[in-house]
């Protein structure tokens, strides 16, 4: 456990953990939100899972294991930026309970928002930017959460975003109206 002293003005930099399916609008709703923050003139950091992948977790597969030590690694990261002032908005599937709850009592839960990007496997197979829906079915051992994998539900997030059903700016003015409530 990490004890953290803040100044008035590190208090104001929380972590939004956005969660969900490939596919779900995890890094759209991010990236628009950080537009947002910074326009306010706010520091904020956007940390997606698959830009992470491709540098500090090259060395991670896709095992239980090594999802949540992806997600141990990016809390270790959001508790950094949020001690030095800076909102983090983590863009990452996250799939089990346990990773997440890890992640939330590294950064400290004062300092953490759920958000559980909720849109539907078909939706999110409809969409398969990244073409991995279409290639797990071609490869069984991909372990794409979802399909080989399972995705548990957060049991009590702080916001839930379906991207099926609610417009790009319909859902960054729920994570605005989040962020009024968590004090950043």
């Amino acid at each position: 456990m990490h004890t953290n002293t803040r100044t008035d003005n590190q208090n104001l930099a929380m972590t939004y953990w956005l969660t969900g399916l490939s596919g779900a609008g995890k890094t759209t709703l991010a990236q628009g939100f950080a537009n947002d923050l910074r326009q306010q003139g706010r520091a904020v950091c956007v940390l997606d899972g698959d830009e992470l992948r491709q540098g500090l977790s090259r060395d991670l597969g896709f095992s239980i294991a090594d999802r949540e030590e992806q997600a141990r690694r990016v809390a270790e990261i959001a508790r950094l930026l949020n001690g030095n002032g800076i909102i983090a908005l983590v863009a990452l599937i996250s799939p089990t309970k346990a990773g997440r709850e890890q992640a939330r009592q590294i950064i400290g839960s004062s300092q953490w928002r759920e958000i559980y990007v909720s849109t539907p496997l078909e939706i999110c197979r409809q969409r398969d930017v990244k073409g991995l829906y279409a290639k797990a079915r071609n490869e069984p051992t991909l372990q794409l959460t979802g399909v080989q994998s399972s995705y548990q539900v957060p049991e009590y997030p702080d916001c839930v975003i379906d991207t099926s059903q609610a417009t790009l700016e319909m859902s960054l003015e729920r994570l605005r109206n989040l962020s009024c409530q968590g004090g950043s």
